[in-house]
Parts: C-alpha cells; sequence; structure tokens
C-alpha cells in the first residue's frame, strides 16, 4: 500500500495570473508549478514540472465559457484524460461543496467547518452589501476534506497567513496526482466564483 501524499502549496501574487509552487514538505523541492490567467472568460490551467516549463504534468480546462456550476476536464502528462471536477453550485449555498471524479470513481468535498463557511459567507454580503467600507480581505481559513463511501481521498488545508497557503493529503494511493494537484489549485482560484 502506497503511503500518504503530503505537499505544501503557496499562491505567488501577480497581478494578471495566479501562479502556484507545490512542494515536498520535508525536501521544499519543486514537484509542480501552475499558472492561471485571471479573468479568462473559459477556465484553464497548466501543471509543470517546475517554474522552467521543463515538463508538462497536466492541467484542467472548464466546459463551458463562464458557468457557475462548469465541469472541468483534467488531463495527465500526455495529454489522456484523467479526471473531472465541478462545483455543486446548490449545496455550495450552505458550505462550498465540489465533485470530484476519477473514471467511475467520484468522491464528494466539502469544507469542513459549516461555521466557518457562513462566517466566510456573512464577509463577503458585508462587502458586497456596503462597499463604501473598505472590508478586508475574509480573515477564515477553509479546509476542505474529500470522501468516496465514507473513506478519505484528498484533504487540503488553508494555513494562516498573508500568502495563500496550502497542506495537499492525498490519502487514496488510487488517486492520480494531477487530478488532485487541480483539483487544490481550483479550490483557491476557482473558489470565490
Amino acid at each position: 500500500m502506497e503511503q500518504l501524499r503530503e505537499f505544501l502549496m503557496t499562491q505567488k501574487i501577480t497581478p494578471l495570473v495566479n501562479r502556484y509552487v507545490v512542494t515536498a514538505p520535508e525536501s521544499g523541492a519543486v514537484v509542480a508549478f501552475a499558472e492561471q490567467k485571471r479573468f479568462a472568460l473559459k477556465e484553464e490551467l497548466t501543471l509543470w514540472s517546475d517554474e522552467d516549463r521543463t515538463r508538462e504534468l497536466g492541467g484542467f480546462k472548464a466546459r463551458k465559457v463562464i458557468d457557475f456550476g462548469a465541469t472541468y476536464d483534467v488531463r495527465g502528462a500526455g495529454g489522456e484524460p484523467v479526471g473531472t471536477f465541478r462545483k455543486d453550485v446548490k449545496a455550495s449555498l450552505l458550505r462550498s461543496t465540489w465533485h470530484l471524479t476519477q473514471g467511475d470513481r467520484a468522491a464528494v468535498g466539502k469544507e469542513r467547518s459549516v461555521g466557518v463557511a457562513l462566517a466566510r459567507r456573512a464577509w463577503e454580503l458585508v462587502d458586497a452589501v456596503v462597499p463604501v467600507i473598505p472590508v478586508p480581505p475574509a480573515p477564515f481559513v477553509y479546509h476542505f476534506d474529500f470522501v468516496r463511501d465514507g473513506q478519505p481521498v484528498l484533504a487540503v488545508e488553508r494555513k494562516w497567513g498573508i500568502r495563500d497557503r496550502y497542506v495537499i493529503r492525498i490519502q487514496d494511493p488510487e488517486l492520480d496526482q494531477a487530478l488532485a494537484l487541480c483539483m487544490a489549485v481550483g479550490l483557491d482560484a476557482l473558489q470565490g466564483r
């Protein structure tokens, strides 16, 4: 049985693209690098082996242009399909919920804490209703747990701090790594949509 795979993902702040660096926590070695253009009509992201874009590891692309419940197709290094993910818009009214599929196996990921989910929504509502008052970004960290048949598949935990940092734990040995990393990046890049 393969051991738990754990990574640290950090978002690099840039004006026009979201950049993510995924590292191995023990060594700090770069495992993956991703870029996603902001304000794109059709969301797309490519995972690379490093910041020099030496080797493509995979990526995701939305099936439709600007769709709040869009399905994202994930491909592996050779361009072969490895799975999909999509936000469950209705369930996300209470707490954000995502569906992750690989072949005929599906997992559901939800925000771990209903209280944090509701506090985040209240914070965002204040910002939307009273835009004159500068409301700082929500101070709440959120964690997602993906399960299949009651068994943990993937966990993505946001760390406290100014920069967006996440611990990614791939708990299912059969879960494709590119699919898991694309889902983790998607949680940060697509969560507010």
